[in-house]
C-alpha cells in the first residue's frame, strides 16, 4: 500500500508542474511569470493575455488536477481508499502546482487547481467554493477576495464533510490552508485597502 501511495504521490506531484498558464505564456515566446504579480495563475495571465487563451490554461489544470487525483485513488482502490487516494493526490498535485520543482519552484497559487480536486473529491465542495468565489468577486472585483474565501470554504468544508475520515479532511485542509498562505501578499493589500481589481472579462495586454 504504501509503494502505491508513494507512486501516487510523486506522479501526482510531476502533473502538479505541468502549468497552464506558463504553457500558453510558452506560446508567445514569453513567460507569463514575468509580468504583472509574477504568478503563474490564470488570473495573471487573463491580464496579460486576455480570456481568449484562457481556456486552455482552465484545462490544463483542470486535467491535471483530476488526473492526479483519479490516478492516485485508482491506485488505492485495491486496499478500500479510493477517496483518501484522490484526496492524497490532490495534496500532491496542488504542491506540484505551487512549488514546481521543473518550474524553478515558482507555481501557482492553487485555487483553479483546487476547484477541480474538489470535483473529483467531493463535488459538494466544488460547488460550495465557486458560490463563495461567485459572490466575493461580483460584490468586490477582487479576485482574491474571492479565492481567500474560497479556499478558507474549501479547508472548513472538508474537515466538516470529512469528520469521519481523518485524511480526507486534513488533506482538504491542508490544501486550503496552502492556498491562503500562497495569497498573503493579497491579504496584505486588500487591508491596507492597496490591492487591484480585475476584470476577469479584460482583454489583456500581450498579443
Amino acid at each position: 500500500m504504501w509503494f502505491s501511495i508513494l507512486i501516487g504521490m510523486l506522479a501526482s506531484y510531476l502533473l502538479g508542474n505541468l502549468n497552464g498558464a506558463v504553457c500558453m505564456s510558452a506560446l508567445h515566446h514569453d513567460d507569463v511569470r514575468s509580468h504583472g504579480s509574477g504568478n503563474a495563475g490564470l488570473t495573471n495571465f487573463i491580464r496579460n493575455y486576455g480570456v481568449g487563451q484562457a481556456i486552455y490554461v482552465i484545462l490544463i489544470d483542470a486535467g491535471k488536477a483530476a488526473l492526479a487525483c483519479l490516478l492516485t485513488g485508482l491506485l488505492l482502490a485495491p486496499y478500500g481508499l479510493y477517496t483518501e487516494g484522490t484526496a492524497l493526490g490532490g495534496l500532491a498535485v496542488m504542491l506540484g502546482h505551487v512549488f514546481p520543482a521543473l518550474l524553478g519552484f515558482k507555481g501557482g497559487k492553487g485555487i483553479l487547481s483546487g476547484l477541480f480536486i474538489a470535483l473529483v473529491v467531493d463535488w459538494r465542495i466544488a460547488v460550495i467554493i465557486l458560490i463563495v468565489f461567485a459572490a466575493a468577486y461580483l460584490l468586490t472585483q477582487y479576485v482574491s477576495l474571492g479565492s481567500v474565501l474560497a479556499a478558507t470554504a474549501f479547508a472548513v468544508s472538508f474537515v466538516l464533510l470529512h469528520l469521519d475520515n481523518l485524511t480526507v479532511a486534513l488533506s482538504g485542509a491542508a490544501m486550503g490552508m496552502l492556498a491562503v498562505f500562497m495569497h498573503r501578499g493579497n491579504i496584505v493589500r486588500l487591508i491596507k485597502g492597496e490591492e487591484r481589481k480585475t476584470n476577469l472579462f479584460g482583454k489583456g495586454k500581450k498579443s
